[in-house]
Formats: C-alpha cells, structure tokens, sequence
C-alpha cells in the first residue's frame, strides 16, 4: 500500500495558502525538472495582484514569453481558497485552451473544460474555456434577461487584446445577400442611400464589390422599428441572425449600419458586455495583456474603467523580453522589391524555420511558389504542431497575428508582409474618414506588435524580425508610427535601426549576413541587445488611450438615456482634439447622440463637423462645393515647397511614394485607397486635388487641378474585370463631365481621364470625344515615370532646387501637356 504523504502536509498548503508564491512553492505533483522555483517576474506580479486583489477590475500587464500561464493559474488557485470561486480562466481559443491545460497537469492544479463539472461548480477546480465559450449570443453563462446561468466569482481573461476580435464578431450582426433578411432591410432604407450618394448607390445595386455605405444614423434611429421586426421575422430561420440578435437587441439604436453588395452589418458602438451578465457581476476581474501601447480597447470592448486600466499591475522590470533583430529591407534600401525579399526569406528557410505574416488569402498567392506550407484558420493547429516538432522551410500564416505560439526553432525568422486588412465593413468606414489620422495608426501598430511576438516565447528565446512592404513601410518609418511601439519594441528597433545606418544601401546578402549575427548567437551581437533592453522599466502609469475612454463613457451615458451627460462628456473631448480627421469624425458621433432628442441640432452639428473632415456622413442639406482655385505658382516651385514642409528626410519621402504607388493597381475592392493615393500623388509633384464624389455626394472620384485653369475629371475603375467600359462607368464619367462645367466656368478647361484596363467602350456606351484612357500600360509607365522623378531629386538632396525639379518633371513627362500625351490613351468603341 502506498501512503501519499501530500496529503499529510502540502496538500493543506495548496489548498489554504492564499500568496500565489506560497502555493506554487507547496505544489506536490509539479512536473520534475520544469517548474523548480518561479520567475522573479511571476514572483513580482503575484504580490502586486495579491495586495489588490479586492479590487473588482485589475490589468495585469506581462511580456510575452514571461510565464504569464503559471501566474494565471496561481491567481485562480489562490482565489479560490479564499472561496472568491468559481474560477473561470478564458482563452482566445480551443487551441490555447488545450496549452492552459496541459500546462495546469503539468503544475499538478485541479482544472477541467466542462462547464456542468462538480469540482468546477463547488469551487474545487478551475474552468477552463475559450472567450467564445463565454461570449456568444446563446451562451451558456447567460444573456441578457436570462440572468446569470453559471455564477463566476474570479474571472480571468488572458490575452486580453487577442479575445477581442471574437468579441467583436459575436456582437455584430453580418447579413449575406442570399439571407432573405437583406432585400428587406435594403429597400427600408434605399431611398436614404440614394440621398446619401447616388453613385454609390447605385453601384451597390449593380454589384460593385469594392461599393459600401453607411446608412445615415438619423434614418436607421428612425427606422429601428422596422429593422427590428424584419430581423426578429427571420432570427429563427438565419443562424447569421440567430446567435447575435440576443447580444445586440437591446441597442440597435447606438448601432451602425454598414451596406455592401455581398452583405449588410450592423455593429454597436461599444460592446455591450453587460448582455453577459455573468462577466459583468463577477466579483473579480482581471484582464491579461501583453506589453501593448493601447489598452483604451479594454474599455470600448470590456467597459473597464480609467482608474483600472491606468492602474496596470505590471513586473518591476520590462527587460524580460527574447532577443529580436528587426529590420526594415525597404528602409535600408528602397530599391529592394518584394520579390528580392521573398528570395530572401526562402534561402534563410534552407536552414531554419521562416514564418510569413500575411494580410490575406489574395497576398498569400504572391508566396504560393516558394512556401512550403500556407497556414489558414483550417489548418493552422496542425501546421503550428509542425513548425514545432520539425523544420518545415517557410511557411505562411494568412491573418493571424495572434494566438499562436511560436518558439525556439519553430520560428527563427518571422516576416510581417504588408499592412493588416480590415475585418469588417464598419472598420472600412472608419479607415476611410481617418485616413490621415493618428488614430488609425495606433490601431495598425498594436496589430503589428500582435504579430511580432509570435517569433519570441520567453527571455532566452530568439527570433530575428523583417517588416516588408512598401505601405507598412511607410506608416511605420515616414508617418512616424514607429513611436508607437511598446518600449521593448521600441528599444530592440532603436538597436537594429543603428546597424541598419552602417548597411544603409545593401542588397539581400548584406541584410541576409547581418541577420547571421543573431542566428549564430554572435557574443558582441547578443551583449548589445541584451544591453538594450535590460534596463527597460514599465511606466507606473499606463498610456490612456483618452479616446477610447471617452467614446465608452459617452456611449454608457446614451445607453442609460443619460443624453445629456453622454454629450457633453464627448463635447469636453472634442473641444481639446486638434487632429482634424480625428474631430470630425468625433463630431459625427456626438451628432449621433444629439439625434435621439434634438434632430435639427444633429444636422447642424453634422454640417460643422464637414469642415474638418469630409469624409463623414453628409447632413440633409448637403455641403457646398469648395472648388479647387488655381495653383498660384508654376509646378515645380509648388512641388518643392511641398516636400520641404512636408518632410526633413529626403530619404522619407522616397518611401511614402512607395507606399502611394504600391495602393496603384487594378485590383477589385480596392478604390478608395487608390482613389486617395491618386489624389496625394498629384500633391506630390506640385498640382492640386480632391475627391468630390468622396468629400461632397457629386462629382468625379478625382479631380486634379494642374495650373494655368486647367484640370483633370477622373474616374476610376481600378477594380473592373470587364472587357470592355460598360454603358454605366461611362455614363458616370460623362456626368463628371457635366457636373465640371456647372461647377467651374468657361475659363477652366478639363480633361476627362478614364482609369480602366481597357480603351474600348461597350458597343451601348455614348462616350464624350475628349475622354482619355489609362489602362495596364498607362498606369505603368505613370508608376516608374514618377519613381524616377523622386530618386532624381532625392538622392542628393536637391528638394531646394526649382530648376533641378524643372528639369526632372520635364524629363519625366510629368508636366499636365506631358502626361497626357505618355501616359493616356485615346478611346475605342465595339
């Protein structure tokens, strides 16, 4: 007979010790060789959450790789032998959940993945379950007027920032055109998109798949009735319906509305994270997140409050990162193209794992012939089980910058390609009024940094890092959002930008050598670096994101029908922004509120808010037309004052062209960031441009002005697949041309410019004589015509040179005479 002499004395301890140390410590059936003594950053952060522990909502803030599921489970052991049970400990998915419970056996801790367990239920055991386990519309914790089915006394959510994107997609309603819900919904409120903009409109009719709008925010309050008599009609019929209407029914009206050809969403504000009330009247929270600059999410996502989340229990020390080089190829060299890079990558994969990052199944095509593996959400468990017991070369992860683990050999080397794609039509929207914004890059950097921290698992791994395309290139070099970066990021960029100085210019062989000092473990190269970081502290007080804070303040006021209160909370923020994409599309929101009691004033505050942003939803009455006046001064003197008070570093501005001439290519779904790269483009080399039908409800898609009264109508159709221009595109262009002589007199004389992949009009098109085209071959011979005329006044620094600049546009044929003839051609017709 064996006696198990834990019983007989830890066994008491683990399950009466409350210091998470003391238990982890008594622990009797820890795995042998793995868990002998706790970190002193897990040490660290169990007596700062201990000394809080009462509080109802703590962020818990640890570097990736620091052992933060060991603290987790100790802080759910040590609640619940002081009976604050049941413990719940959330994950982003079924993936991580399997980890968490592996690693809990290996601790020798009582956990289980069964919500109807008895030792979870009496407090003997922690659960275990993935964030949509606890948040989805039938949700088996409760919703809403349920009540609280499964009571939580400790919740703890890990990897906070990686839960949210589940969150989000449980409480946002996404209606497919097949769904007979959408026709019904569509003609309730087309009258009001026609209103809103013709076009468009009628583009989402025809079933251009690159066409989307917002239904305006007076009409969809209006019309709540009827939305919600159409979607309780088909909820029991439409699963697209069926597991989100529970979570959202009780706030269409601080909802938006997102039409497109293939869907139309509807999305809240802010989460409505009270619809599960099991989270919201646990008497312990606490939230884990990694070292991330923007926790303001927390509050529109989790409605935590300011005092919390500036509050962060954080490790003494932020140094207890791995070792990562990171390296931008296109900033050490901007001749280096995509393909050189992907070269690259695949001769490092001869020896070690390689692991791509891509926004999307379109940008995975690019790598199809030299991976060995592409990873998406079918396939991505298995093939991560690959990388980790075996090399496999390169492989390619289609959009996950989270949730996944990646350590030691597994990943080596891990490549971020390009900017992350949008998820949903709401955020399309948004992307598109704060173009320009510094909101916008915060959201893109925390994806980033998301992703970056998939390569390193703990303070002894390494991971060298490569950031490649020409977009992200530039937001995160020219645009500055490099500053956004957690301070480990930004210190371990800070020592790899000074190595990058001294091969400032190199091909692929002098980044691939110089990436050999961290694969070989090179003493100098690992003494720096490590140096870098050692010394990092976290700040006592964690960045606020003010205006996440304030938008879920404002919205929990409106939800409460606290109007008064939600509006000047807003106001307050409004008045003390300066960034105008930024106000503007505030404005909107406060405007959205003040409908809901005061409909005239919504419309006047609407109007205001145009003249900082005029990409907003238009008022009723519309805006008026501001026409572009003529260029005051010849081309090249407009194009060198540009640059020089646009930037300090010539070098900068060869990447932001990059970046602009990257967004220039027929794809579908693409037009409003062509459109916006078209319109910064001619700013560039000195001409003048808007995008009327974009900042006004009429007009072309671009219109540039090019001095001496004369301009350019143009229309894009950079996403069309069609033989031949279509009867409609041309008639759009033809009306362009007609709003142009309504708007501007005879003194200003216009040409209309085509963007298509063909010259050929439809045999039912009627085609203006002027109309000039620029397909393929045309927007080619742009796209290298104006690269050359950058590098031309770039590379020595010439941006003070008026007749260097001259020189060049001439030369270039960037003149409005010279780009006409180069690079448009005449029209056909069947």
């Amino acid at each position: 007979m064996m006696i198990d002499f834990g019983k007989l004395t830890g066994g008491g301890t683990v399950d009466s010790a409350l210091q998470p140390r003391e238990i982890f410590v008594a622990l009797p059936n820890k795995k042998e060789g793995k868990f002998e003594y706790p970190r002193d950053v897990q040490t660290q952060v169990w007596d700062h959450w201990f000394k809080r522990r009462d509080e109802s909502d703590l962020v818990l803030k640890m570097n990736t790789g620091s052992g933060k599921t060991v603290v987790a489970l100790l802080i759910l052991k040590s609640s619940l032998n002081e009976k604050k049970g049941p413990a719940v400990y959330v994950v982003p998915d079924n993936y991580l959940l399997e980890q968490v419970l592996s690693e809990a056996n290996d601790l020798g801790i009582e956990v289980t993945k069964e919500t109807s367990s008895p030792l979870f239920l009496s407090g003997k055991a922690i659960l275990v379950v993935s964030i949509h386990k606890l948040v989805n519309g039938l949700s088996v914790f409760g919703v809403g007027d349920e009540g609280i089915k499964i009571e939580i006394g400790t919740l703890l959510i890990d990897d906070a920032h990686a839960c949210l994107d589940t969150i989000e997609d449980q409480f946002i309603i996404t209606i497919s055109r097949q769904n007979k819900a959408y026709n019904d919904l569509y003609n309730i409120y087309r009258e009001s998109l026609h209103t809103q903009c013709e076009t468009k409109a009628s583009e989402i009719e025809l079933g251009d798949p690159s066409a989307y709008m917002q239904i305006p925010f007076w009409t969809w309050q209006d019309k709540i009735k009827e939305t919600s008599s159409i979607l309780i009609k088909h909820k029991n019929t439409e699963n697209e319906i069926k597991f989100t209407w529970p979570l959202l029914k009780e706030s269409l009206h601080l909802c938006r509305c997102i039409v497109s050809v293939k869907e139309i969403e509807i999305s809240p504000h802010c989460i409505p994270i009270q619809m599960i009330p099991s989270i919201a009247n646990a008497a312990r929270k606490v939230f884990m997140t990694a070292t991330l600059a923007d926790d303001g999410i927390l509050s529109t996502h989790f409605g935590i409050k300011e005092e919390s989340i500036s509050r962060a229990v954080i490790p003494d020390s932020a140094g207890d990162v791995g070792d990562r080089m990171i390296l931008l190829p296109q900033v050490i060299n901007p001749e280096l193209s995509d393909e050189q890079i992907k070269d690259l990558c695949k001769c490092a994969s001869q020896h070690i794992n390689v692991v791509v990052i891509v926004p999307s199944e379109y940008r995975s095509k690019f790598w199809q012939d030299e991976a060995d593996l592409i990873l998406n959400k079918d396939n991505i468990y298995s093939g991560v089980e690959r990388l980790k017991n075996e090399k496999v070369g390169l492989v390619v992860l289609i959009n996950r910058y989270d949730g996944i683990d990646l350590p030691k050999d597994s990943c080596r080397l891990l490549v971020i390609d390009g900017l992350p794609d949008v998820r949903h039509l709401i955020d399309k929207v948004n992307q598109g009024i704060l173009m320009g914004s510094g909101r916008l890059s915060s959201q893109i950097i925390q994806r980033i940094e998301q992703g970056m921290g998939r390569g390193i698992r703990s303070s002894d791994d390494y991971c060298a890092v490569l950031l490649m395309g020409k977009n992200l290139t530039s937001q995160l070099y020219a645009r500055g959002a490099i500053n956004k970066f957690s301070p480990a990021t930004k210190a371990q960029l800070d020592i790899s930008e000074k190595i990058s100085e001294q091969i400032k210019g190199k091909g692929i062989k002098e980044i691939l050598e110089t990436l050999s000092y961290l694969f070989d473990r090179n003493k100098d190269w690992v003494s720096v670096s490590k140096g870098a970081v050692a010394a990092l502290t976290y700040n006592d007080k964690t960045d606020l994101n003010r205006i996440s804070l304030t938008l879920r303040d404002s919205y929990d006021y409106a939800d409460r029908k606290i109007y008064t209160n939600a509006i000047s909370t807003l106001s307050d923020l409004i008045n003390e922004t300066t960034d105008k994409p930024l106000k503007g599309y505030l404005m909107q929101c406060l405007s959205e509120y003040i409908n809901l009691y005061d409909k005239v004033e919504a419309q006047k505050t609407l109007l205001s808010a145009s003249s900082f942003n005029t990409r907003i939803l238009k008022p009723l009455d519309g805006i008026s037309y501001h026409k572009l006046e003529s260029l005051e001064m010849e081309q090249a003197k407009a194009c060198s004052e540009f640059l020089k008070t646009k930037y300090n570093n010539p070098n900068k501005i060869i990447i932001e062209i990059n970046s602009l001439l990257e967004n220039l290519i027929f794809k579908p779904e693409t037009s409003n960031i062509f459109e916006e790269s078209l319109k910064m483009l001619a700013q560039y080399f000195g001409f003048n441009a808007q995008r009327p039908e974009d900042e006004f409800r009429r007009g072309p898609d671009v219109l540039w002005e090019t001095g001496g009264l004369t301009y350019f109508v143009i229309e894009c159709k950079n996403g069309a697949t069609t033989e031949t221009i279509n009867k409609y595109d041309c008639n759009q262009l033809n009306g362009s041309i007609e709003w142009f002589e309504s708007e501007y007199d005879s003194t200003c004389k216009r040409t209309p410019i085509m963007i298509h992949p063909s010259t050929v009009f439809e045999y039912a098109a009627s085609p203006n004589p002027c109309i000039r085209i620029i397909d393929v071959d045309g927007l080619e011979k742009l796209k290298r015509s104006v690269i050359d005329f950058f590098k031309s006044i770039c590379v020595n620094d010439e941006l003070h040179d008026i007749a260097k600049i001259r020189e060049s546009l001439i030369v270039n044929k960037l003149r409005p005479s010279d780009f006409l003839q180069h690079f448009t051609k005449n029209h056909s017709k069947k």
